[in-house]
């Protein structure tokens, strides 16, 4: 009876393995993924192509989900004098894009500047829709402003005071603020 060590037989002519892999294996594996990258690439050059002629067709036209001038601007209020802005006057709108931060500040000013010396006029009619402050004065001292007596001040100032509160189960309440 042999042992166990016996029965392995190891043979010392042939020290390394035999190579297995056959090389039609590799060539099919070569060719395979040359004829994919050829493909590949031919089809990314159609879709270019096709593109690119997109492009050229809608390259007059806007989109209608493209933002204007107007919808770029930060919300209103505008507080920041910067570059890059304009401001809506009278006269049209005053472009400040190549001019000095300051020159926003400059343009308002003047422009409430005007409007507290002449007033404001509408743009269509061209009629004086404010006073001037001093015309205002004037004006309110020719007429004949009457007083209200002490009871309806109290009462006017009671009105003006009240507002209505749905915040109490359904019911309209009449509340009065402090």
């Amino acid at each position: 009876m042999a042992t166990k060590h016996e029965k392995s037989f190891v043979n010392y002519d042939r020290t390394y393995e035999t190579n297995i892999i056959g090389m039609r294996g590799v060539i099919y594996f070569a060719v395979g993924l040359f004829l994919l990258i050829v493909v590949t690439f031919g089809l990314m050059y159609f879709l270019q192509n096709v593109m690119e002629d997109q492009a050229a067709e809608t390259k007059d036209t806007k989109s209608p989900m493209m933002m204007n001038s107007r919808e770029s601007l930060p919300p209103e209020p505008r507080l920041q004098a910067a570059p890059g802005y304009g401001v809506e006057s009278q006269n049209g709108f005053v472009n400040l894009e190549l001019k000095a931060p300051q020159s926003e500040y400059r343009e308002l000013r003047d422009q409430w500047e005007k409007q507290w010396k002449d007033g404001q006029k509408d743009l269509k009619t061209g009629m004086v829709v404010t006073l001037p402050i001093e015309e205002a004065k004037a004006k309110l001292l020719q007429e004949n402003v009457k007083t209200r007596s002490g009871e309806q001040t109290q009462k006017a100032l009671d009105e003006a005071q009240r507002f209505t509160s749905y915040s109490s189960a359904g019911r309209i309440a009449s509340d009065k603020r402090r």
